[in-house]
């Protein structure tokens, strides 16, 4: 049974309506839905990635002019997401080289690994209290963007949640990180598109729409949301993307 596109474009949307609100969520709980629907890594993970550029930026300028985040020259937001960007791209790097030379059931195999990892991580993250150093920055940049190469998710919730645990409050955490996922995502499409013949890149005009849709809502919603508040949400939001993550692995 062929897929309506219009479906595609509104899961983006609440994948994304999370994403831009919380810091994680769009291609962590969109990639397993997507492949439950009988897309193929290869019909996904550069769509995804496409697609999370443009909202990504897109939500970047929201949450500045919002003031969820400064990202004005040399604050120290902008800082950290430039940080954050240079060594996710290094990391976006290693996965593409790796998705383009596996055959796709190992690639699927990769992915499952990946996420039931990224699932343990982000259960017991929350128990460790690290303290804020530019090396663990450059080294969560680097591990969250190889998630997010081979699988299309796994950057927010490992990139958000450790920024948190290392002092940055939740509301920049979430900005910077949209900001530092798009540059992520811009080198993880340019990547695919040149060494990736096989991409089919059918999917991006719908998930883009739908994603950028749920922006302007989306940044408002974490505007509005009390510090406490939004740091709850932000950590129910972790514990429910694990447990859908090692749901979908089983099923």
């Amino acid at each position: 049974m062929e897929i309506p596109l219009i479906l595609v474009a509104t899961i983006a949307f609440f994948c994304e309506l999370v994403d831009s609100s919380l810091g994680m969520g769009y291609g962590t709980s969109l990639t397993p839905l997507l492949l439950l629907m009988g897309f193929e890594p290869m019909q996904i993970v550069p769509c995804v990635l496409f697609s999370e550029f443009v909202s990504g930026m897109t939500a970047a300028v929201f949450h500045h002019r919002a003031k969820n985040a400064n990202f004005s020259r040399g604050s120290a937001d902008s800082k950290v997401a430039v940080v954050l960007s240079l060594f996710s791209v290094v990391g976006v790097v290693a996965a593409i080289f790796v998705a383009v030379n596996v055959p796709k059931n190992v690639l699927k195999l990769i992915i499952g690994l990946i996420v039931l990892s990224m699932a343990v991580l982000i259960l017991f993250a929350p128990r460790l209290k690290p303290k804020f150093s530019w090396k663990k920055i450059s080294i969560l940049g680097a591990v969250a963007s190889l998630n997010k190469g081979l699988s299309g998710g796994g950057y927010g919730p490992l990139v958000t949640g450790g920024q948190m645990l290392s002092g940055v409050k939740v509301k920049n955490a979430v900005a910077i990180t949209s900001l530092a996922e798009s540059v992520t995502c811009l080198a993880g499409v340019i990547l695919y598109f040149v060494f990736a013949k096989e991409a089919d890149w059918t999917l991006a005009p719908w998930l883009t729409v739908g994603a950028l849709l749920s922006v302007p809502l989306a940044t408002l919603s974490l505007k509005k949301l009390p510090e406490k508040a939004a740091k709850v949400a932000v950590g129910v939001a972790i514990l429910l993307l694990g447990s859908l993550t090692l749901a979908k692995l089983v099923l």
